[in-house]
């Protein structure tokens, strides 16, 4: 294995839904090129890359492992991703930092919501992909539909270079023309296409080469002089096609008794792209980087995770020049100095040290002081910052609490641990509803997130449903007046205040009655806009010593609406007559007063409670269309349109937030498992009167205890 040389280092990562095998041809190819001496299984829960306790209980992956496996001379290292979407984070770090996306397919089941999800990580980093076809030995295996399915979802530049021959350990292999024959220990037998194939075979190979020879001028016009090209173009043209995602293979294997597994490693070796032959790293400041071994040395942090007994592991990327044991590297992100330990290379749970790591390689650090996923380390003195990974926003989220009281330090020290090592996980705090919020990516993500709190600050935590962000508004004008007088034996208090309140919906609109001598626009902390007006003439109000008074009791008045106690939303307050005491009025008296008229105008101006909408995109097989919009319209949802994507369809719609809890999990239901949905913050509108009233009695209700 050459660890010196960027040229013999080839990075995959091996991403698809769950199920569809990643873990156990992880384990095929560790067994095949002698890493492992044998062949684990999901099943028993003894494979090198599912170690962890809740992956072995689970038997699915739910962390994605660094593995490497040596073969001939070169060093593949291997990310295994987990498949099922809550976990989607960990695929769409891992294909930042590999060269070659593998999409590892189910040969029973056709394209599932994992591959879909994975596909649009590999294509938002512009990854090379490929496509393996497992499992194609099992009684319901439908190679030929899944190869169509392939080419229907994912274009037809996905081409075929193996199918299943006669036998379960069989492939036909068309790009270098030989039936592939394996025993169970992997071991390969070329030998002569058999007549029955060959035709097929003959082809599937001339629509190979020409798909290689339309993407590469020289190549177009040897094949056009010769008619044929030799393996080593073939592979060539290949790399270069893979690289510009014009060609995505078409592999099969039956990773658990090792068939194909060994061809498979061969054409990683021989036409995947090394970290040389991979366009320079993304940057926001500074030079592009390069693989150069000689050049500057650049780390990116891409996943951080805490291992028992062991520490904080940094899991990286070297993207330029030469990592080693004992160097001081800068921190982009903080601008501290970092000394690096230990260097090492890992097969999940077991690593090993090695002095150096060079451009392109994977690998580890533990116990870095302050630096965590999406830190560039680099030398003192340099500019360049990795372009930090976009982790997905969150699909699901519950209100989260300690479930013994006094606990909430424990709890709060719990989620910024698991935050920073899944940044996935989001934690928000709306001090307006009294709660804490942890959003991921489905219900499955935060159960974990729940058995990992308890494993490492040890406190139980309960989840419930999020308060929503409801705001109170007016829907039109309304005018109210208010005295404050208050006689406590020595100074009294008094203030004397009328008010008009509306929406805030254009200019305001002179009125006979008021005069505008001052406009001031007000930004409250939840998110809206008050405008007041100085409307007083004649001096009855002393607005230069009394304005700041009102706002601040107007303000204190809209963090606890007049109708449900939420925030109220955006609206304008005109100042226009009053009154005042030579003695008796004071700051005090004024923010009272103003508190007091705002809630009575409020009531008057036909008060309404927003709801938040958002844009919501469920991603669906055709089937099941019907179902998710007969769903949908249960949750008020408005249909914005249908598109078709591939084999599936994408159904647009605005639907309330109150709607969406549990959303993910209904969908999964609805769809088997084979729906996604997106969703973001569009707007605040107001809700329908029978809803209005039913989160005012609850208000009411929870106000009494």
């Amino acid at each position: 294995m050459n660890r010196s040389d960027s040229t013999f280092i080839r990075n995959i990562g091996l991403v698809g839904h769950q199920g569809s095998g990643k873990t156990s041809l992880a384990e095929s190819m560790l067994f095949v090129s002698g890493t492992t001496h044998r062949l684990g299984s999901v099943g028993e829960g003894n494979t090198v890359s599912d170690y962890h306790p809740s992956e072995k209980e689970r038997q699915m992956s739910i962390f994605s492992s660094l593995l490497h496996a040596k073969w001939q001379k070169h060093k593949i290292n291997i990310i295994d991703t987990p498949g099922y979407p809550d976990f989607i984070g960990e695929v769409v770090a891992a294909m930042r930092v590999v060269d070659t996306a593998v999409f590892v397919m189910n040969a029973q089941d056709g394209i599932e919501v994992g591959a879909e999800l994975a596909w649009n990580c590999a294509a938002d980093s512009k990854r090379p992909a490929m496509f393996v076809i497992n499992q194609v030995d099992r009684r319901h295996a439908d190679v030929d539909r899944l190869t169509g399915q392939i080419m229907g979802r994912f274009g037809a530049s996905a081409s075929i270079v193996q199918f299943p021959g006669q036998g379960t350990n069989v492939i036909i292999d068309v790009l270098q023309m030989k039936q592939l024959s394996y025993d169970a220990d992997g071991k390969q037998t070329a030998g002569d296409i058999p007549a029955p194939f060959m035709e097929r075979a003959e082809a599937l190979h001339s629509k190979l080469v020409e798909d290689i020879a339309v993407n590469d001028e020289e190549l177009m016009e040897r094949y056009f002089e010769e008619g044929e090209l030799t393996e080593e173009e073939m592979r060539r043209g290949l790399r270069a096609a893979m690289i510009e995602r014009e060609l995505f293979p078409i592999f099969c294997t039956v990773a658990t008794a090792n068939a194909g597994t060994t061809r498979l490693m061969s054409f990683i070796e021989h036409v995947c792209p090394s970290p040389i032959d991979m366009p320079a790293a993304p940057t926001d400041s500074g030079d592009p980087v390069t693989a150069s071994a000689s050049g500057s040395p650049v780390a990116f942090v891409y996943r951080t995770m805490a291992e028992q007994h062991v520490g904080d592991y940094s899991f990286f990327r070297t993207y330029g020049g030469t990592i080693e044991h004992g160097m001081d590297l800068e921190n982009a992100q903080t601008g501290t100095m970092e000394r690096l330990g230990q260097l090492y290379v890992l097969n999940g749970r077991e690593r090993e040290t090695v002095p150096r790591m060079v451009a392109g390689d994977l690998g580890a650090l533990v116990k870095l002081r302050s630096t965590h996923t999406n830190n560039t380390l680099r030398i003192k003195g340099s500019a360049t910052v990795i372009t930090p990974i976009q982790f997905p926003a969150p699909r699901y989220r519950s209100s989260i609490r300690p479930a013994n009281e006094g606990e909430e330090d424990k709890l709060a020290q719990g989620l910024h641990q698991i935050t920073a090592e899944d940044p996935s996980l989001v934690v928000a705090h709306d001090p307006h509803l009294s709660q804490v919020t942890l959003g991921g990516q489905g219900e499955l993500h935060l159960r974990v997130a729940q058995y990992r709190l308890k494993a490492k600050v040890n406190v139980d935590v309960e989840f419930g449903r999020p308060r929503i962000a409801y705001r109170e508004t007016v829907t039109t004008e309304a005018r109210a007046s208010y005295r404050h007088k208050k006689q406590t034996g020595g100074a009294g208090q008094f203030a004397d205040i009328s008010v008009l309140i509306e929406p805030l919906d254009g200019e305001f609109k002179k009125r006979p009655d008021i005069s505008v001598r001052k406009t001031v626009q007000v930004s409250t902390g939840w998110g809206s806009t008050i405008e007041f007006i100085d409307g007083i003439v004649g001096g009855v109000i002393d607005m230069r010593r009394f304005f700041g008074a009102i706002q601040k009791g107007v303000l204190e008045a809209m963090q606890w609406g007049p109708l449900a106690k939420y925030p109220v939303g955006n609206l304008r307050l005109v100042i226009f007559d009053g009154g005042m005491h030579s003695v008796d009025s004071n700051e005090a008296a004024f923010k009272t007063a103003a508190r007091m008229c705002f809630r009575a105008a409020f009531r008057q101006a036909r008060p309404v409670i927003l709801e938040p909408i958002h844009n919501v995109e469920v991603t669906v097989p055709e089937s099941y269309t019907g179902d998710v919009m007969g769903d949908m319209n249960t949750r008020r949802a408005r249909i914005q349109g249908i598109e078709a994507e591939g084999m599936m369809q994408k159904i647009k719609a605005l639907v309330p937030e109150a709607e969406l809890y549990r959303y993910s999990t209904a969908l999964r239901s609805i769809t088997q498992g084979r729906g996604i949905h997106t969703s973001s913050f569009s707007n605040y509108e107001a809700m329908p009167r029978n809803v209005q009233d039913k989160v005012v009695a609850e208000a009411a209700k929870e106000a009494e205890g």
